[in-house]
């Protein structure tokens, strides 16, 4: 299945331009200022203060500012219908995120990954990049999704996706196709976030309630 899915990551066909890094120039600085890590419990969590709305739906949760405000849950009013924000862990970041159903929740979480690393609004909807996951459970699958995505930012045609589409969700054989839409990150038209090196299983949550999902991942930074 995986080397299917690198497959099809190698048939991607885009342009290449001096502006594609390499995989070492491509590394984000990792003093970057953003959120502290002062370590907190998923109760605790705060995202950035500024959050700002855009045209497309997956970027309604913006990285804008280091000032706080208290971690958003389904009970609170002014939550929109799905996004993600950040949450401070221990020497790394929790990506919280939340939608109407599964997939949203998952589309988001993604996106919410990628806006670590890199300003999604500097980011334009040039390619299609398609790729598949899948698991023994909905956490497996949740971290073969996010970890195939990471590689394909990783490797070339360092895709770089500011939106998520889940064309297919199997919930019950924990199987997913889905397309992301983006463009090869380009150092000199993306700025550097801090890199996630690796996606985690560690306080992995998939929580259901009356209004939806809620989802909590670690990564490594």
């Amino acid at each position: 299945m995986e080397e299917e899915v690198r497959s099809e990551k190698r048939r991607f066909e885009t342009s290449e331009s001096d502006g594609i890094p390499t995989n070492e120039a491509k590394k984000p600085n990792t003093t970057n200022t953003l959120p502290p890590t002062n370590p907190t419990s998923v109760e605790e969590c705060t995202p950035p203060v500024e959050i700002a709305d855009n045209e497309n739906p997956a970027l309604r949760r913006a990285l804008e500012s280091d000032d706080q405000l208290p971690h958003t849950g389904p009970e609170d009013p002014d939550r929109l219908p799905r996004g993600y924000e950040y949450c401070d862990h221990t020497a790394d970041i929790q990506v919280h995120s939340w939608g109407s159903n599964l997939k949203e929740a998952f589309e988001e979480c993604c996106v919410g990954m990628f806006g670590y690393m890199t300003d999604l609004r500097t980011v334009e909807s040039k390619d299609t990049f398609s790729l598949e996951a899948e698991g023994q459970d909905l956490e497996s699958l949740l971290f073969h999704f996010l970890d195939e995505w990471l590689y394909a930012f990783c490797v070339e045609p360092f895709f770089t996706p500011n939106e998520i589409n889940i064309l297919e969700f199997d919930d019950v054989n924990f199987k997913i196709k889905c397309e992301g839409y983006g463009e090869p990150f380009d150092l000199q038209k993306h700025p550097q976030g801090t890199e996630v090196k690796a996606i985690t299983y560690s306080a992995m949550q998939i929580k259901k309630h009356d209004k939806g999902y809620d989802i909590y991942v670690i990564v490594d930074i």
